[in-house]
Order: structure tokens, then C-alpha cells, then sequence
């Protein structure tokens, strides 16, 4: 089994940053790398790929919405994967989630691709 926990999440300003942080405990060995990323959801929306990477190497993955503004980082030695996010908007408002795969693992933005989930951490932008 792998848990991931999430924190850093929090209510800023538009134009404002913040860094999101995911634990991954568990069974996460795995020699080569796996994959891992984040998704968020807003209210009556689905949940969509923001940012997803293979920890082996330095393929990423961003929606075409946070290009330029987000990164995607991951600590090997501490387990940890990261998401700056700065110059963030209103629309950026969700559940953020932490995501990860260790089998046939895909950097992708779909979901379908991640087998274990965080429980979410909440971003607010205000306007």
C-alpha cells in the first residue's frame, strides 16, 4: 500500500504563491522511478491533470493553463513532490490533489493513469 499526504494549501490573493508538498509513504520503492502528479477539482467540475512527472527522469507533464506559472518538483531522498504555483488566478480555486503509479505509469494529465491518491488540500484565490 502507498499513502500520500498533501499540505500547503491556503487562501491567497490573486497574483500570490504558494507550494503545495506530497508525502508518499509505504510501498514506493521502485528502482527506476515512478510517475506522480497533481489534479484539482472545483466545485461541478471534474477533476483535471495540472502537473505530473516520472521521478526517474525529467519528463513533466503541465496543463496548457499553468505553463509558465507552476513547476513540478520532486525530492528523492525525502519522497516528496512538490508544486510551486505563483502568479496564481481565481480559476486556479480547487481540491488539489496528489496522485502517483508505480506500474506501466504514464506522465499524463489523465487520471485514469494514477493508481493512489492523496486526500486533497484546498486552494483558494481571491479576486
Amino acid at each position: 500500500q502507498v499513502q500520500l499526504v498533501e499540505s500547503g494549501g491556503g487562501s491567497v490573493p490573486a497574483g500570490g504563491s504558494l507550494r503545495l508538498s506530497c508525502v508518499a509513504s509505504g510501498h514506493t520503492d521502485s528502482p527506476y522511478g515512478y510517475c506522480t502528479g497533481w489534479f484539482r477539482q472545483a466545485p461541478g467540475k471534474e477533476r483535471e491533470g495540472v502537473a505530473s512527472m516520472y521521478t526517474g527522469d525529467d519528463n513533466t507533464y503541465y496543463a496548457d493553463s499553468v505553463k509558465g506559472r507552476f513547476r513540478i518538483s520532486h525530492d528523492n531522498a525525502r519522497n516528496t513532490l512538490y508544486l510551486q504555483m505563483d502568479s496564481l488566478k481565481p480559476e486556479d480555486t480547487a481540491v488539489y490533489y496528489c496522485a502517483a503509479d508505480f506500474i506501466a505509469c504514464r506522465v499524463s494529465g489523465d487520471a485514469s493513469d494514477f493508481s493512489y491518491w492523496g486526500q486533497g488540500t484546498q486552494v483558494t484565490v481571491s479576486s
